[in-house]
């Protein structure tokens, strides 16, 4: 990935620059011990160090990375632990998010949401796991949208970026895809019909089995 200037909002080129950089640390190009040189990324991306190292000391923050002192930066990458309690704390803000939903929903959010729906049915049939993924992705984001608070829908994307790999793996797993479609129709039937409390127990438990998944994947 190429930022060919650094003309204009200079803000703006650091979250680009701090977003490609944890993407490739979220998506495994750089595993948990390699180090982070601010040269090779600032090359890498086209850009001078600073954003880099503006980058870097936003990640340390999120404890994605740590610094050795007089050293180096060294990616520290998403435990399984880290992955549990994203997991725990997603089951909790989600499911306050679907209830929001089903409260705030308009009638052309709920028309989307069939949409998405429709089309997950479709690349079920045909086992497209990469498309399934996106849509289950959309899924999310507009019920966040939906939920009309800035605040959950911050929080939640994310957490949906720290588990996106996590969850291709879950959609790998047999049979996932068409509990995937069951879980996500029952929670947009609930929402439609204005069911707030149902609509967050629902999702609760499909936060929740995503995560199961992850722990038989992982036996």
């Amino acid at each position: 990935m190429l930022f060919e200037s650094e003309v204009g909002d200079k803000s703006s080129l650091r979250e680009r620059v701090f977003k490609s950089i944890r993407e490739s640390i979220l998506s495994g190009e750089y595993k948990a011990g390699d180090p982070l040189r601010e040269t090779v990324i600032a090359k890498q991306l086209n850009v001078s160090r600073t954003p880099v190292r503006e980058a870097i000391r936003q990640l340390e923050l999120e404890g994605l990375v740590y610094s050795i002192p007089n050293k180096e930066t060294v990616v520290s990458g998403i435990s399984e632990m880290d992955v549990q309690d994203i997991f725990m704390i997603r089951s909790r803000v989600e499911g306050l998010a679907a209830k929001k939903a089903a409260e705030r929903i308009t009638d052309e959010e709920i028309k989307e949401i069939q949409e998405v729906l429709e089309l997950t049915e479709f690349y079920a049939h045909k086992g497209d796991i990469e498309h399934i993924g996106e849509l289950d992705h959309k899924f999310h984001d507009l019920i966040y949208i939906a939920a009309k608070s800035k605040m959950m829908k911050h929080v939640l994307s994310d957490f949906h970026s720290y588990v996106q790999k996590t969850r291709m793996i879950s959609l790998s797993m047999p049979g996932r895809i068409e509990g995937l479609l069951k879980e996500h129709t029952a929670i947009y039937n609930a929402i439609k019909r204005k069911d707030g409390e149902e609509a967050e127990q629902l999702m609760e438990q499909h936060v929740r089995q995503v995560s199961r998944n992850m722990h038989l994947n992982n036996e």
